[in-house]
């Protein structure tokens, strides 16, 4: 018998705070995707995810995670 596929973690990182195009600066979650989260699904939860990455790369944001020390 397979175990339940375990639900897709959030990206939140606890830095909540919206840039102007109403994008979460910490997870790059629209509030859309923020307030839906826990209703979706995990496909839905993989799609946001994506876009998330998407968005951290536009930004800078995935290039400033990478270079940090420590």
């Amino acid at each position: 018998m397979t175990e339940p596929e375990k639900p897709v973690r959030s990206p939140c990182v606890s830095i909540c705070a919206l840039d102007d195009d109403d994008i979460c600066t910490g997870c790059q979650r629209t509030v859309s995707e923020i307030t839906r989260w826990s209703r979706m699904d995990n496909a839905e939860r993989r799609e946001v995810l994506a876009l998330c990455h998407e968005r951290a790369k536009s930004s800078g944001v995935l290039w400033m995670i990478g270079t940090q020390s420590g």
